[in-house]
């Protein structure tokens, strides 16, 4: 199985705690996800964040609707959390949240390991796959900037380093 990474970091001007409880909210998740996914939560709300706790999905991705379970399996309030995927498009999605006090403020950090279903022969859409996450997790960052009240220069957006994904 060959495991891809995404890297993206984003400073926003505000306290650890106050962003950090933006992210905790599992409700936001529907609310930075870009529109044509029609990402939506399917578990009752409010769910309570904690080490096991699960949330179920629905999206879509090429078209396609899949049905995804994330499970937290770290949860270190303020500094950082991880979900895992259960079940979903992908064989493996390990996505680690970080929450860093910098310059005052705060920088926010997502690593996300993931790998393609049918390895190696799903890593033919990587190319694909990569630009589709580079857009969602851009976009995310627009939505974030904008919800934070971040002013965004040139309207380029409020970013300390783009998605970066390599393997």
């Amino acid at each position: 199985m060959i495991t891809h990474t995404l890297h993206t970091e984003q400073w926003l001007e505000r306290p650890r705690q106050e962003v950090f409880d933006f992210f905790a909210d599992a409700a936001n998740l529907e609310a930075i996800t870009p529109d044509e996914l029609r990402f939506r939560i399917l578990s009752p709300q409010p769910i309570e964040m904690r080490v096991g706790a699960l949330i179920d999905y629905r999206l879509r991705l090429a078209g396609l609707p899949f049905r995804w379970r994330t499970e937290i399996t770290a949860w270190d309030p303020p500094y950082s959390f991880e979900d895992t995927q259960l079940k979903g498009p992908y064989r493996t999605w390990i996505h680690r949240h970080g929450f860093e006090e910098r310059d005052g403020g705060t920088l926010v950090t997502d690593h996300v390991r993931y790998a393609l279903p049918l390895s190696p022969l799903g890593d033919v859409a990587l190319p694909l796959v990569k630009w589709q996450l580079g857009r969602i997790f851009a976009h995310r960052q627009r939505v974030i900037a904008d919800a934070f009240g971040v002013p965004r220069p040139g309207g380029s957006g409020a970013l300390a380093s783009g998605p970066v994904a390599d393997r």
